[in-house]
């Protein structure tokens, strides 16, 4: 994906803002595939899958308000990098746990330094581009989470085919390179003098009261449920249940819809600005349900694909846009608290999926 869109004078280069996005994408692609290994390894039950993949997700639910309000009184750079180090060392830490209890209490506190990291990436966008370039980069952003979405379940299976689970979560310590690169080339915006806590919140509770942020936002929570209650937890036990395949294969088949996600996210700032974001959300809506029943009854591999490739248009298409309208429609000393709300109701979505 060519990033060669000119930059605005003190912007980061773009390629540092995508690194932060796919390192936070990091937390849940790579461990789709081994979910059945981890479970025969700890001798724990197929329910228990939802927890394995909810423990990631849990804390950002408190924890990613919390990062954008610290984010919008202490600059991103001072958050950022203290969170990129945390996810680095949890993740590596859980690929050591000695028992269950200790991966998710490992996976939790990866959660943590994970819950500001793709928000922020959409934040430090709207910090430096607007209207319709700022709507085009971050449909590159999220087109660089679905390549992403593409790669790593691959990856995380063949890790694990190749040496085991605990070899999938080897690539989670890149979060640290990640971190020092933020520190060093990521420039600080002025926020201008911080009302107090309050009266930020405040500002921002005004902004998310507006009709269209308050649906963006009950959406959020609703899309992320499906993707990581149906796609991302029980996709890959129906995989193994259904049609026998091993960690390689389920995550060629989990990664096969983020092409035509990539497809939609790359072309989405054309499309809104011909068809409006509201209707790219509908097509986005109608592209998901067709999806879950398609996958839900499909007789054969071939069928099932089919059906991922509608969920990649839904997610390529709703993702960004929501995002989109989120970051554009708040002013930049409050867009942290105003992006991880948004957030945090898509990792309550996650949860409770």
């Amino acid at each position: 994906m060519r990033v060669t869109t000119p930059r605005p004078p003190g912007a980061p280069p773009l390629l540092l803002i995508f690194s932060i996005t796919v390192t936070g994408i990091l937390n849940n692609t790579l461990l789709g595939p081994a979910i059945p290994d981890i479970l025969a390894t700890f001798d724990q039950p197929a329910s228990r899958a939802g927890l394995l993949v909810a423990s990631g997700a849990l804390p950002g639910i408190v924890v990613a308000p919390l990062i954008g309000v610290l984010a919008d009184r202490f600059g991103r750079r001072k958050v950022l990098t203290p969170c990129l180090v945390v996810f680095g060392i949890g993740g590596g830490m859980a690929a050591l746990a000695p028992s269950f209890a200790l991966l998710l209490t490992f996976r939790l506190v990866q959660g943590v330094g994970g819950a500001g990291l793709i928000n922020l990436a959409v934040v430090i966008i709207g910090d430096f581009w607007t209207g319709n370039e700022g709507a085009r980069l971050v449909g590159r952003n999220a087109a660089t989470l679905t390549i992403s979405l593409a790669i790593f379940p691959a990856l995380g299976g063949l890790l694990t085919e190749i040496g085991g689970w605990r070899l999938s979560f080897a690539p989670y310590p890149l979060a640290l390179v990640t971190a020092l690169l933020v520190w060093r080339l990521l420039p600080e915006i002025d926020l201008h003098p911080q009302p107090h806590v309050t009266a930020q919140l405040r500002e921002a509770a005004k902004v998310l009261r507006r009709p269209l942020l308050a649906l963006a936002t009950v959406a959020a929570f609703g899309v992320f449920f499906l993707i990581f209650g149906l796609y991302l937890t029980v996709l890959p036990v129906l995989l193994e249940d259904r049609f026998g395949l091993s960690a390689g294969a389920r995550g060629l088949i989990i990664s096969a819809p983020a092409l035509s996600s990539t497809v939609a996210a790359l072309t989405v700032g054309r499309l809104r600005a011909t068809y409006g974001g509201r209707r790219l959300v509908l097509v986005g809506s109608v592209c998901f349900t067709i999806a879950f029943v398609t996958i839900g009854v499909a007789p054969s591999l071939l069928v099932l694909l089919l059906g991922g490739l509608f969920y990649g248009l839904g997610e390529g298409l709703s993702i960004p846009t929501y995002q989109d309208f989120v970051a554009g429609a708040a002013p930049p000393a409050s867009r942290g608290a105003v992006v991880a709300v948004w957030v945090g109701a898509a990792r309550a979505g996650q949860v409770a999926g």
